[in-house]
């Protein structure tokens, strides 16, 4: 079974993840803004999307290519300051071809907050959030930054992809 990784983000995080997750697995990795970025051509598909103002950077390259994407085993990775949680999930739902979403495994990574590569609009933004947070811990992060990304998170989706390998070299 043939697989890639497709990844969309916007600071980091989640081309890291991607580049991860390729290095686990041997499979290639491609950023959707890549010419070669082709999901046909691939049985399985492992998508990657950061989360910027709730919706995933990922859904316009999804909506553009539902037809190749439709059909195929796919893991959808979110990288995100918010972890799992249903608030997470909503953004997904509301920003992720619904068609595509009921065959997609999802699974919420942790991202990073560098506030130096965040223009002053996110930070003042961010700033305001700050004040009428009532999360504490969430309200610092906000004002500060944070660094949630892990390698060792990615461990669930290399288990996923080793299923779908599995399940083909079965056949």
């Amino acid at each position: 079974m043939k697989g890639a990784i497709f990844f969309s983000g916007t600071y980091g995080s989640t081309e890291q993840y991607a580049k991860w997750i390729g290095e686990a697995t041997g499979l290639p990795v491609f950023d959707i803004k890549d010419a070669h970025a082709d999901p046909s051509t691939y049985d399985f598909l492992i998508l990657g999307s950061s989360i910027v103002y709730f919706k995933l950077t990922i859904r316009k390259w999804a909506k553009t290519n539902l037809s190749k994407l439709n059909g195929r085993s796919k893991i959808l990775f979110s990288v995100s300051g918010a972890g799992p949680s249903d608030k997470l999930e909503r953004w997904v739902a509301a920003s992720f071809p619904s068609q595509l979403l009921s065959q997609t495994e999802h699974v919420a990574l942790g991202g990073r907050l560098d506030h130096s590569k965040v223009n002053w609009l996110i930070r003042l933004s961010l700033w305001i959030g700050s004040l009428i947070n009532p999360d504490p811990e969430a309200s610092k992060e906000e004002r500060y930054g944070f660094d949630h990304v892990d390698k060792d998170s990615i461990e669930p989706i290399i288990k996923m992809i080793q299923g779908y390998q599995a399940t083909q070299a079965a056949i």
